[in-house]
């Protein structure tokens, strides 16, 4: 009984320290975690209010937010740091709000469990809790103006500070996590004897995915800062960073992910390298030194092309080292890898085109352009909505392989030495391409009060004439029939006269190796071994994009046949 006693005491003194190590450990997350706002010095600009003309123009001062008819949200922002971030957020509040609210849900559906989300967020808390220690001044400053206008309906992720300096490392951690694949860009550029009219000319798409909502409402932002270069970017609502942009000395930035291993600390968030490129660089090797003062935390390639210097080139950044990456030809293609003999890495280079969809597009893209060597703008966006693989094949619609995968947040034509850019408008780049001419933004449409048309009608680009096609609507169909599968494997329940259903989804989209996936996933849970074994081997004999996915069918078919 003594025995019994002292063992109880034992177990409940152990239990106390452990409880008292948790305590500690959680004080000490919530203080390592915890990242201050900085400190304000004219807290009065907060007091501006907006005017709101109507459902679609909105100003403060010289400031202004409208829609235009193409469904683009068009922005001019100009001041000091903070005073560019509170105007922003003040005009992009219910922007930024339906932004942050399509993010989360689209994570949730990527990422069901709520246990794991649970741990993500800690993860990604503790990971990024120097974050603010790697990013300027100016930039803190303007992210905690644009803080002022978040939601509070989010803050059990965190403060708004926090949350919105956090959302600036998406792309970051999206293309970190290639599993999910959020990241699969394609850019280009010619010159000189690639040219129609000798003048460089850029493409390239944007394919940062989290769900169709968030790429409903893109912002088009002209900046005219207190300090570099007035700019322009695409972007979203509560984002100041660049993902594909041109300033006004024809300078322009694009941000292509490439293989990284996943990161163990914070560092600067590429698209924040990008725009800091965007605001003080007038030459790629301005831009090279910019790039080269910022630690990121995954490898990127900054496609930078320059009016000044008459070309593109592509520099090389990981987290220990940088190299820039020029061609001897009169064009430059960047898909997902690094190509200067610094930066190489061998699994890539080693590998067969058909084992990664990087070397794929590449090859892709430079198949059209040999056939199509005098680019201009509708000969670039026929090339960035090219669909089809090596040779014209079928690789499926959604294909990661295709240089257009159906999936792009956006789409971007340059022609820096004409400071014109053409931006897509939804769906993906089905849409129109409308055309800026940056001279005329900054020049003729600082401080308007009411809806203006800014954009060049004369320039604009036709919608892909796949939008009226059956195949487009199969695609639509095609999407909503995974979708209902996948939910039905997440809530556990068998689908309704799924024999009719599964035949249409192969009718739909046959040559797509993730219709046989997702066929297979379904009969997996549902414990049909035999279907899912075949639907497997189907996707096997399609064009998987690399060698992880198809290891991982082929893996999923070996435990089947255990």
């Amino acid at each position: 009984m003594h025995r019994l006693k002292k063992n109880g005491k034992k177990l409940l003194k152990t239990i106390l320290i452990i409880a008292l190590i948790i305590i500690v450990l959680i004080g000490i997350f919530k203080i390592t975690t915890k990242i201050s706002p900085p400190d304000i010095t004219n807290p009065q600009i907060e007091n501006l209010q907006v005017t709101q003309v109507d459902s679609n123009f909105y100003f403060i001062n010289n400031n202004w937010l409208q829609k235009s008819k193409s469904g683009l949200w068009e922005m001019y922002v100009e001041g000091e740091d903070y005073e560019r971030g509170i105007i922003n957020g003040k005009l992009t509040k219910n922007l930024i709000y339906k932004q942050e609210n399509a993010f989360i849900n689209q994570i949730k559906v990527m990422i069901p469990s709520e246990s794991y989300l649970k741990f993500l967020k800690s993860f990604l808390a503790f990971f990024n809790r120097n974050i603010d220690e790697h990013v300027i001044p100016e930039y803190q400053n303007e992210i905690y103006g644009i803080s002022q206008s978040a939601s509070e309906q989010f803050d059990f992720i965190g403060s708004n500070y926090h949350r919105i300096l956090n959302y600036h490392a998406a792309h970051d951690i999206g293309h970190a996590l290639q599993n999910l694949n959020l990241v699969a860009c394609t850019a280009f550029a010619g010159w000189d004897s690639f040219s129609e009219d000798s003048s460089l000319i850029i493409g390239r798409n944007f394919d940062f995915y989290v769900g169709d909502e968030f790429a409903e409402d893109k912002i088009i932002m002209f900046c005219n800062p207190d300090k570099g270069y007035k700019f322009m970017i695409v972007t979203w609502g509560g984002m100041i960073g660049a993902t594909s942009g041109m300033n006004d000395q024809g300078l322009t930035v694009t941000l292509n992910a490439s293989k990284s291993e996943i990161p163990f600390g914070a560092a600067t968030p590429i698209s924040l390298v990008a725009r800091e490129i965007l605001q003080y660089a007038s030459t790629i090797q301005e831009a090279f030194e910019i790039a080269k003062k910022r630690k990121t935390f995954v490898s990127e390639s900054l496609f930078i092309g320059s009016a000044k210097d008459g070309k593109t080139a592509s520099i090389e950044k990981s987290p220990k080292n940088q190299a820039l990456f020029e061609t001897t030809s009169d064009y430059i293609i960047c898909t997902n890898h690094f190509l200067s003999p610094e930066m190489k890495i061998a699994e890539i280079e080693n590998a067969n085109q058909q084992d990664y969809a990087t070397l794929y597009r590449f090859d892709r893209v430079e198949e059209l352009i040999n056939q199509a060597p005098k680019l201009n703008v509708r000969s670039v966006a026929k090339i960035l909505r090219d669909q089809k693989g090596i040779h014209d094949e079928n690789i499926g619609m959604g294909n990661e392989k295709a240089i257009n995968q159906l999936i792009a947040h956006h789409s971007i034509i340059f022609k820096p030495e004409e400071l014109k850019v053409w931006i897509s408008t939804s769906p993906f780049q089905l849409g129109e391409f409308v055309c800026y001419d940056l001279n005329k933004v900054f020049s003729q449409y600082k401080g308007i009060k009411e809806f203006q048309v800014i954009n060049e009608a004369d320039y604009t680009i036709p919608t892909d004439s796949f939008l009226n096609t059956i195949n487009f609507q199969n695609f639509n169909r095609f999407k909503v029939i995974r979708n209902q599968i996948q939910h039905s494997i997440k809530l556990n329940k068998q689908i309704e006269e799924e024999d009719s259903l599964f035949n249409e989804l192969i009718e739909l989209n046959p040559e797509f190796f993730e219709t046989y996936v997702y066929l297979g996933d379904y009969f997996n849970h549902s414990k049909i071994t035999d279907k899912a074994i075949l639907a497997y081997k189907k996707a096997l004999t399609k064009e998987i994009p690399n060698i992880y996915q198809a290891d991982n069918i082929q893996s999923k078919i070996e435990e089947l046949n255990k």
